[in-house]
């Protein structure tokens, strides 16, 4: 599956006029959906979600909420659509039998804290899950799928970029129309620097909305391993700028980057220019895990995966104590 990169006007004020038209469309299909009744699992339903096309952390953030939970003595699973992969489920993510192709990138990422389900039928995934010793579901996507109802409803946005020129699909970057999107949301994070998501927190806050901030670490340890090294940073992510700035901010030298859609599958082609770009510098290849998962198992991509690092990134959250009691309370009332 070939993802188109978002265009660029998306983050840009004042632009997209042109199709506002279809993006009326777009929005009134997607709100009335959103209002639709989902089925209400037996267990607990944590979603994270992004309000607008492209990364916001959602990943990151919940792979935060399913550490809470262990560390609370519960058994999270996650639940993915596998956006990316061929297979439909309901089924078990096992990494040593699934690639990026079959079940998406995100799952094999997710599969590493714990066990996790993919199903483009969220119902069908939750009994799965619930059969195979869950005690309360974390979902890795499907804010704006109503099929399966939600205990608590996190959404997050880039601190930086926020809503962009607050135009819903395909005339800027909102999922469904932000008013919509609030309704149904529990919790807002605005991750990184919030600038440039006012607009929105004004909103949420005027709605009662629980609103946190929350920045990517990187790993220390990757951080110090690169130490004084060039690197040639390349990404096929929703915002492929997160993790140039999150080297740059751990002070590492990006001397050269490589930008490439959601969810990208990287060609023969271009993992060979990739290796020859970084080979003709001495640059040190780094990458997301998101994108390592996706080119891994893939024997044209060998050459490329074996002189990848990957950089790992956690989500901290400022107000701690108070997010991991929304969480709590969340899986204790359902």
């Amino acid at each position: 599956m070939r993802m188109i990169r978002a265009p660029d006007f998306w983050w840009q004020p004042g632009t997209g006029g042109l199709l506002t038209p279809f993006s009326a469309i777009y929005g009134a299909v997607a709100g009335w959906r959103m209002q639709s009744q989902g089925w209400r699992a037996p267990l607990p339903v944590i979603c994270l979600g992004n309000l607008t096309v492209g990364g916001a952390g959602k990943t990151p953030a919940a792979l935060a909420v399913a550490q809470l939970l262990h560390a609370a003595h519960e058994r999270p699973f996650f639940l993915s659509r596998g956006y990316g992969g061929s297979l439909r489920g309901p089924l078990r993510v096992n990494a040593a039998l699934h690639h990026a192709a079959d079940v998406g990138d995100e799952p094999l990422l997710l599969t590493k804290l714990a066990p996790t389900i993919v199903a483009r039928d969220r119902p069908a995934g939750a009994k799965l899950a619930q059969f195979t010793g869950a005690s309360v579901i974390v979902m890795d996507d499907g804010f704006q799928n109503p099929s399966l109802a939600k205990d608590l409803a996190i959404v997050l946005v880039d601190g930086r970029r926020g809503i962009g020129n607050g135009h819903v699909v395909p005339a800027g970057p909102l999922r469904a129309p932000l008013g919509v999107q609030l309704e149904q949301a529990h919790a807002l994070v605005v991750v990184g620097p919030p600038d440039g998501a006012a607009a929105v927190v004004d909103r949420a806050r005027r709605r009662e909305i629980a609103i946190f901030h929350a920045r990517l670490e990187p790993d220390r340890g990757v951080i110090a391993a690169i130490g004084q090294r060039k690197v040639l940073a390349f990404a096929g992510i929703g915002n492929p700028e997160k993790l140039f700035a999150t080297l740059t901010e751990a002070g590492i030298a990006v001397a050269g980057r490589a930008a490439f859609p959601d969810h990208h599958l990287y060609t023969a082609a271009q993992a060979q220019d990739l290796v020859a770009r970084a080979q003709a510098a001495n640059l040190l290849l780094v990458t997301t895990e998101k994108d390592l998962a996706r080119v891994s198992g893939n024997a044209q991509l060998a050459d490329l995966v074996a002189r990848s690092s990957a950089l790992p990134v956690r989500l901290v959250i400022e107000e701690a104590d108070q997010f991991r009691r929304m969480v709590l309370k969340a899986v204790k009332k359902a």
